[in-house]
């Protein structure tokens, strides 16, 4: 029979397995091992470190598949722990920096009084996330970069799954950078974009397109998607933004849309959908953290979503599989 407490062995070990991975990165042991493998006092030299002790984080970090033996105390990089040297395409090296930086971690560490409370204990120690980003910018730049390797892949998900042969202008509300709307910009020469944020962001999006080459194909627009978004577009993209607003503050966004939109108009939204039943899902460990960050930002089930939408005029089209078990939910007025 299944040992009842083997789930609980295997959340608990989940936490020095992540040291692990933080120490690899923090030690850049993925730089150093790029042009091929080391001996551990090789390594050790490189990154400064004990080498005793490295022995030990290293025979560790193979059993995770970040390294291998390659002969007796000499490890060479995985193709997973490749992904953690700064320079690698798509490198997760920011993804650790962000989810083992203290104040990530301290929302962490007190999920219970947020839970207990219904009040988030890193908004009430740190303030409002983004707001502590731009008190750290250290911080904020790592952060810029995570966002931006986790959006690339649901960026290439949206330009090569979903079908803009009818959208000739594609308005991303609340869109940074606008990653998703360049890759669909990319893959279809005929649309024209809108990049729609907040008065700081836009500059840095208008930068982003113009080293791209798409910026004389989009339009950048500064204001408040509480308050109005641009009129007419053929589709409106929110790429995960819903998810950071509690059901209130979820619809108010919607509504606004909605009454951007025209008939014939509709909404994309690049979110997780949470599966129904008991299944593990990404999006169910990425929901605890957007309580323990955000408090009232929340992943939603497909249900959930269609309720929202239909509130503020909408209903469900239609639901695509994006990368990362992230989807695109495709909404048309009712």
């Amino acid at each position: 029979m299944t040992d009842p407490r083997a789930a609980i062995w295997d959340v608990l070990r989940g936490g020095a397995r992540l040291a692990a991975l933080q120490a690899m990165v923090e030690l850049d042991c993925a730089a150093h091992l790029t042009g091929g493998p080391l001996t551990v006092p090789e390594l050790a030299r490189a990154c400064r470190a004990h080498a005793p002790s490295l022995a030990r984080l290293l025979r560790a970090l193979a059993a995770l598949g970040m390294v291998r033996t390659v002969a007796p105390d000499t490890y060479e990089l995985t193709a997973a722990g490749a992904m953690l040297a700064a320079d690698a395409p798509g490198s997760m090296r920011t993804a650790v920096l962000v989810n083992t930086h203290p104040s990530f971690v301290y929302a962490m560490t007190e999920l219970t009084e947020t839970v207990r409370t219904g009040r988030s204990a890193f908004v009430e120690r740190f303030g409002v996330l983004y707001d502590h980003l731009a008190d750290d910018p250290e911080l904020g730049h790592v952060f810029n970069d995570y966002m931006t390797a986790r959006a690339t892949p649901m960026a290439q998900g949206v330009a090569e799954r979903y079908d803009f042969s009818s959208v000739g202008t594609l308005a991303d509300i609340g869109g940074g950078r606008g990653h998703i709307l360049a890759a669909a910009m990319r893959a279809n020469p005929h649309l024209r974009g809108v990049l729609f944020d907040l008065p700081n962001v836009v500059p840095d999006a208008r930068d982003a397109f113009a080293s791209w080459g798409l910026d004389d194909r989009c339009e950048f627009v500064a204001g408040d998607f509480f308050s109005s978004v641009p009129q007419g577009a053929d589709a409106y993209l929110l790429g995960s933004v819903v998810h950071n607003w509690d059901d209130t503050d979820a619809l108010r966004i919607l509504r606004t849309v909605r009454a951007a939109m025209g008939e014939k108009s509709r909404v994309l939204l690049v979110e997780i959908v949470l599966p129904d039943d008991d299944t593990p899902h990404f999006g169910k460990d990425m929901d605890i953290r957007m309580m323990g960050l955000f408090g009232q930002g929340r992943e939603r089930g497909r249900a959930e979503h269609a309720v929202l939408l239909e509130k503020a005029g909408m209903t469900v089209s239609d639901v695509i599989a994006l990368p990362l078990e992230a989807s695109l939910i495709e909404a048309i007025p009712l």
